[in-house]
């Protein structure tokens, strides 16, 4: 099997087992511990307790009615009297129903922070096991940047403005986190992240010129060296032209007046003077194709400009070397 297959199938058993969970979960029904000695109570006053008891036995109701959304609405209102616990416990299960992992996660946090007491063993231990799918269900990150000032944000909401970090949960799926500031180019970092993962991310901002580089097609003297030899084989066409031009000259000074038939000189003088001027026409278009292919080169060969990212910048990494009988250092160029 896979490592995807594996990991769809595990993710697939977590699901299956959140749902099998609630079936078999008690929700805490009792009346609130009011023990002022308690940490959970303390600073809380009587007319707090009374009030969040009564949303709280409302929650209750609506909670064993399966009227979701009522239930968390009395739940939270308690919470706004009366931080207790059981509150948050009785809260996550009525979440569980709704697909909110992520807060459900938060509350079951909550309603252990003080231990077993204000549960009782077995919800404690229910509680406990809920944390441990959702954290099989969600992917882990750990999300920081160093920059001061950067926005990081992730899939386009503010997360934390730097420096800072975030570590906490979220749904698995292909995420955008990018970090923004003034004068710095943005970095973003998107991964498709598993259930189950832990990933960590660092985010470095950069300035232009820092990651900006520029390169060309070819060294810069080819064009150029491109474009001297067509000018050169032109400049040849025109000596050879030249020279044709004087044998036709010549030709045509000596030729006789009264018809008579051409000495074999004169008929030399004639072909060479053809055959310079074809020579010249074929350097014509040759050097004038040269010239052509040197300027396009010397267009295309305009600087560039990329970007270069940390894990492609030139870097150089050492480490000692040992082996039977030698000693060193061991180097390593990246580019």
């Amino acid at each position: 099997m896979t490592t995807d297959a594996m990991r769809v199938t595990r993710w697939l058993s977590v699901a299956l087992l959140l749902c099998a969970v609630p079936t078999q979960a008690q929700r805490f029904e009792g009346p609130l511990g009011g023990d002022s000695n308690r940490p959970w109570a303390t600073g809380v006053s009587a007319e707090d307790q009374q009030a969040a008891q009564a949303l709280f036995r409302e929650g209750n109701d609506h909670l064993r009615e399966s009227v979701f959304v009522e239930a968390i609405r009395s739940y939270r209102r308690a919470l706004g009297h009366w931080n207790h616990p059981a509150i948050h416990y009785n809260l996550a299960l009525a979440l569980m129903n709704l697909d909110q992992p992520i807060e459900v996660h938060k509350h079951l946090q909550s309603a252990m922070r003080h231990g077993v007491e204000p549960l009782d063993a077995g919800r404690f231990e229910h509680a406990r096991a809920y944390q441990a799918l959702i954290e099989q269900q969600l992917t882990w990150v750990d999300i920081a940047c160093d920059e001061v000032g950067a926005v990081v944000t992730l899939n386009g909401q503010p997360l934390f403005t730097a420096p800072g970090r975030f570590q906490g949960l979220i749904r698995p799926g292909t995420h955008s986190i990018v970090a923004l500031k003034e004068g710095y180019l943005s970095t973003e970092k998107r991964q498709a992240l598993m259930p189950g993962e832990k990933v960590t991310f660092h985010l470095d901002l950069f300035t232009e010129e820092q990651v900006i580089r520029y390169r060309r097609r070819w060294s810069t003297w080819v064009p150029w060296a491109v474009l001297g030899t067509g000018l050169a084989i032109a400049g040849g066409g025109g000596v050879m032209h030249s020279k044709a031009e004087e044998r036709f000259r010549a030709f045509d000074a000596r030729i006789p007046a009264t018809g008579a038939p051409l000495s074999s000189e004169l008929s030399s003088l004639r072909r060479q003077g053809s055959r310079l001027q074809g020579a010249a026409i074929g350097a014509y278009s040759l050097g004038g194709a040269v010239l052509l292919s040197g300027a396009i080169m010397l267009y295309l060969n305009r600087r560039e400009s990329y970007r270069i990212t940390p894990e492609t910048n030139e870097r150089f990494t050492a480490a000692p070397f040992v082996s039977a009988g030698s000693r060193g250092l061991l180097g390593e160029f990246r580019f």
